[in-house]
Parts: C-alpha cells; sequence; structure tokens
C-alpha cells in the first residue's frame, strides 16, 4: 500500500491540472496569493486569510494546508487540490465530506490568483471536481457559499446548476456580511461539454469513500 494514496491522484480538463497540495505546489500557490487574490476593499473568504499574508509571508497559510492533509480520513477528508496551467500553479479548489459514506455529499470552494480572473478558469476547475464527486465518488449532493456580493463565484454557481439553500451571517472583517448557501443535486449538475479525466483514484478510493472506483 502507497504511504499517501493521495500523491498519484490527478483530475485533467481541457486547460486544467488538479492534483492534490504538494509542498513545492504550496511554495508556488503562496508566491499567487501574494500577487493578489481579490480586490483589497474586498473580502470574498470567512477567514480573512490574505490579511495575515504581509505579516509572515504565507507560514500561517503553508501550515493551514499542512493541518488539513494531516486530518484526511475516512470518516472526514478535505482534498485541496492544486490547480495548474500550462504547468504553473494559479489558484486552489478543495472538496471537502464528513460522513461521506453514509451522507453521500460533499462540498467545495476555491480561489484563484487575481491576474487569473475572467478566463473561465474558476468554472473549468469547480466543474471537474464536480465530475469527480458524482461520477467517480458516488456523491448525490455538493454544497458551497458565497457573500451576496460575490458575483464572480455566484455566476459560476449559477452556471453550473446551484440553487439558494438558504444564508448564514458573518463578520470576517468586523462587518456583518450574508452569506448565501448552496446545493446541487447530481441530478441538476449542468455539464461542461468535456468529462474530467480522473487518474491514480484505485490507490486512494478507499481513504475517502467505501465505494469501488468506477474506472
Amino acid at each position: 500500500m502507497n504511504a499517501w494514496p493521495l500523491r498519484n491522484l490527478v483530475l485533467t480538463t481541457p486547460r486544467l491540472e488538479l492534483r492534490p497540495d504538494d509542498d513545492e505546489g504550496l511554495y508556488e500557490l503562496v508566491d499567487v496569493a501574494k500577487e493578489g487574490v481579490h480586490a483589497p476593499d474586498e473580502m470574498p473568504f470567512n477567514v480573512p486569510w490574505t490579511d495575515q499574508l504581509s505579516d509572515d509571508g504565507g507560514r500561517s497559510m503553508i501550515q493551514f494546508f499542512w493541518a488539513t492533509r494531516a486530518r484526511v480520513a475516512p470518516d472526514s477528508w478535505a482534498i485541496a487540490f492544486l490547480v495548474r496551467h500550462e504547468g504553473k500553479v494559479i489558484g486552489v479548489q478543495e472538496v471537502s465530506a464528513r460522513d461521506f459514506a453514509v451522507l453521500r455529499e460533499v462540498s467545495t470552494g476555491s480561489w484563484l490568483g487575481q491576474k487569473f480572473h475572467g478566463n473561465g478558469f474558476g468554472t473549468e476547475m469547480r466543474a471537474a471536481v464536480l465530475q469527480f464527486a458524482f461520477d467517480h465518488l458516488g456523491a448525490r449532493i455538493a454544497r458551497s457559499a458565497a457573500w451576496v456580493g460575490n458575483r464572480a463565484s455566484n455566476r459560476v454557481s449559477a452556471k453550473l446548476g446551484y440553487v439558494p439553500d438558504g444564508t448564514t451571517a458573518a463578520a470576517p472583517r468586523g462587518e456583518r456580511l450574508e452569506h448565501v448557501r448552496l446545493r446541487l443535486d447530481a441530478a441538476n449538475f449542468v455539464r461542461p461539454g468535456w468529462d474530467t479525466d480522473v487518474a491514480g483514484l484505485a490507490e486512494c478510493v478507499q481513504l475517502i469513500t467505501s465505494r469501488t472506483p468506477a474506472d
């Protein structure tokens, strides 16, 4: 058995390659974040981690991904896929679950370096992990969330078939913001005109689900 079964997992789309985070890739991701993820007067994240980058050089960001990786277990896991375009890291797409064998639900979250916005990469990388979850893991529901004013994220969600599923509130910078919860049932997934290629699943499927891999 491979000591770290996720190391060979890879999702491939027409323009992107998604692999679980590795240390060299995380260093690239920090550099992407330092160049900007969002406008300074906006905060798209529940935890305002981008505000800390200049203070610690990205150390807390790296530690967050290390901690997430260390907690992966069959009953609770999160996979942070580093997203590469033409061999370079441009962002991250996470998919996570708890009690997946029973609930068959996943949640997603993502971000791209600001200079890569506006190219359709956000839609492509989310569609990739949705196909991975629905078609290869047997998920039935995918959940996401975004601030009411996060037009880009909400456009991606609407394009893929998500529907509103209530709201919650948070104050990442001390000001109350409305967070829209979103739900996508597998049958309502608006699929792209391409299929995500999934390699290396057989090595890690038992780590994240009891389902026999479709490939």
